[in-house]
């Protein structure tokens, strides 16, 4: 009985399922790096687990989805989703990430739908973001509890701090381009500079108008196709 159960688990051909339930997986390579995790709500690693001996984001909610893993270990994007009536009407959303090497997103597919009473609120997006060049996610994790702490304490001078960190290429991010219907419905191509301001647009409206803006470096529209007529 032993030499049966011995050679039964190892055997070289696959295992089939018709069927199987489970709660999360984990795929390793041979030395136990972890390269992608299955998971439901409740086993969605955050708070104080850890993952290839790094830590995970404290702050990040349980979502059933993927998360991916780089040769090296470390986290590089994932695939979350959620979806649950509320009160008055219901909130669901769907996230498929790539990030940059030990660093956060550069780019994201992106759904938003909530409903609350009769007026219902839907955006879908595809964005690339510009990261920080120095940006590791351990080093940023230490940044960003540094500052809320301080924060507590004195505001301006966390301010003063973030945009210190911000100078050193060390934290922030904009996004750059974004393709997809916007949070005022308007649905289109829209294109960012390096500080995330807005610098040109073409889109149609929610009254199926077509328009083609260009805006300065403060925001302000320099130019607008067609041009409204008195």
């Amino acid at each position: 009985m032993v030499y049966i159960a011995s050679t039964a688990f190892n055997k070289s051909e696959n295992t089939r399922f018709t069927e199987i339930d489970v709660e999360r997986i984990n795929i390793v390579e041979k030395d136990g790096t972890v390269k992608m995790i299955v998971t439901n709500v409740d086993r969605f690693p955050n708070g104080t687990d850890s993952i290839n001996e790094r830590e995970t984001n404290t702050d990040r909610k349980k979502r059933s989805g993927m998360l991916f893993f780089n040769e090296d270990g470390i986290e590089c994007g994932g695939f979350i989703y959620d979806g649950t009536k509320t009160e008055n009407g219901h909130s669901a959303g769907l996230s498929l990430t790539y990030d940059q090497y030990d660093g956060d997103q550069v780019m994201q597919l992106l759904t938003q739908d909530v409903r609350k009473d009769d007026k219902r609120f839907v955006s879908s997006t595809l964005a690339f973001n510009d990261r920080p060049a120095k940006e590791s996610q351990a080093r940023t994790a230490e940044i960003i509890n540094e500052l809320q702490e301080l924060r507590k304490k004195d505001p301006k001078a966390a301010d003063i701090k973030q945009k210190e960190y911000e100078e050193q290429d060390l934290i922030g991010g904009v996004t750059r381009v974004m393709l997809g219907k916007s949070k005022s419905q308007n649905s289109g191509l829209f294109l960012f500079d390096d500080k995330g301001m807005p610098r040109a647009m073409f889109y149609v409206d929610k009254e199926n108008n077509a328009k083609l803006d260009f805006f300065d470096d403060k925001g302000q529209t320099i130019a607008s196709f067609p041009q409204k007529v008195n």
